[in-house]
């Protein structure tokens, strides 16, 4: 799981009274974006019927996505840029209506930068099964309520086959480069194994070949957590009044979320023992500072986030296997024809190096021979989106090459 928000991914840091003040009044019983809201820079594509690979069909499915730079006449430089788990299709610009967080790339895609916006044409879509303008389960079914528990289980091949059917609509038949990390790196390896003519080259980032029972466990607690929320009433929480909607189960599930993105060296050297305020926590009542930084950042995340998509999102974590019905990983890796750049965090306790290590050594085309690139970062998983640098030099080279 990752997240995948700039502003929530920065440095650990402590909590102000402002900014718990922030966070004070009643959350929505969803934060998802909504038919009314403000449709900000999303564009939207109909990809129409879909049926999913458990054989459930939708009648009419859409993607939200934005666009960064112009395509070429010879459409031969389009970049698809794939979000992590609670990422969206705002790759750099601040907050504004109808965006409610910050770019989460804002280092990384833009003029100038390594995927350069004055020569790339760059497509972020937000995945299908999410809640920032496509398909999910706080969209309208066709009974006129929120799809919610009903939305059909959800697989990363789903995932990509939406987005090849994006691809579809815009006119893009071959992508020069298909990236993302953590959640989004899972569905770049998909896209080289299921469409190994549609790109040229592939960035793998903090990301697995397959999700292992240890993550699967990480996320299993998570759904528990929100499913044990009075408030859930079994996925139909969408009319409820402000403050009565899933929001303690959430929080609970992103809290426990952020302790597998930071590393324990992040956490330790920068809270330490340190209170929340004067008053002790050590039976008065006070808060450890680590503390008051998770339920912060646990309850900012119920202001943009909807419950039933986490749910369906990270059951799509769980599907992720490469060599699911392909005879296994190393055949579904060596099929990859892309150029690839694969990537890991030395920090990152969530999918750590060896899992990129075993993608490297079955890619028959990386850069950089049988061995990922491995960024020092002492920011665990979610280093992936914070070292602009050390990242953007690893994907410059990939573009370069």
């Amino acid at each position: 799981m990752d997240w995948q928000t700039n502003e929530d991914t920065v440095p650990s840091g402590f909590i102000t009274d402002a900014q718990i003040r922030s966070v004070l009044g009643k959350p929505p019983a969803s934060g998802a974006w909504r038919e009314g809201d403000p449709v900000g820079r999303r564009l939207f594509a109909d990809v129409g019927e879909f049926v999913f690979e458990n054989g459930v069909r939708l009648p009419q499915t859409r993607l939200a996505y934005q666009t960064y730079g112009t395509l070429s006449p010879e459409r031969d430089n389009a970049v698809l840029v794939l979000h992590a788990l609670t990422g969206d299709s705002n790759l750099n610009h601040p907050a504004e209506p109808g965006h409610p967080t910050d770019g989460w790339w804002p280092g990384l895609v833009g003029p100038g930068l390594p995927i350069d916006t004055d020569r790339w044409f760059v497509v972020a879509p937000n995945m299908l099964g999410g809640c920032q303008g496509s398909t999910g389960p706080s969209s309208i079914a066709p009974d006129g309520a929120e799809w919610g528990a009903r939305f059909p289980y959800t697989t990363i091949a789903d995932q990509v086959r939406a987005q090849h059917a994006l691809s579809e609509v815009l006119g893009i038949d071959r992508w020069f480069a298909v990236v993302g990390g953590s959640m989004g790196g899972m569905q770049v390896l998909e896209w080289g194994v299921r469409y190994p003519d549609a790109m040229d080259r592939i960035a793998v980032i903090a990301a697995p070949a397959l999700s292992s029972a240890d993550q699967i466990a990480l996320n299993s607690v998570q759904v528990q957590a929100i499913r044990a929320d009075a408030a859930f009433h079994g996925g139909d929480y969408y009319d409820a009044a402000d403050g009565e909607g899933p929001h303690q189960g959430l929080a609970l599930a992103r809290r426990m979320a952020l302790l597998n993105y930071r590393s324990p060296s992040e956490l330790n050297g920068r809270f330490q023992r340190s209170w929340q305020s004067g008053i002790s926590p050590l039976g008065g009542g006070g808060r450890f500072a680590v503390e008051s930084y998770l339920d912060f950042h646990g309850n900012k995340f119920t202001r943009r986030f909807d419950a039933n998509t986490y749910i369906t999102l990270v059951e799509a974590m769980n599907s992720h296997d490469i060599g699911r019905g392909r005879a296994g990983i190393v055949p579904a890796l060596e099929s990859v024809t892309a150029r690839a750049l694969v990537v890991g965090i030395d920090s990152d306790r969530l999918f750590p190096v060896e899992d990129q290590a075993l993608i490297a050594r079955y890619l028959p085309n990386t850069l950089d021979g049988d061995e990922p690139v491995v960024i020092e970062s002492k920011f665990g998983h979610d280093g992936f989106l914070i070292e602009f640098d050390e990242v953007g030099r690893e994907i410059a080279r990939l573009f370069a090459e």
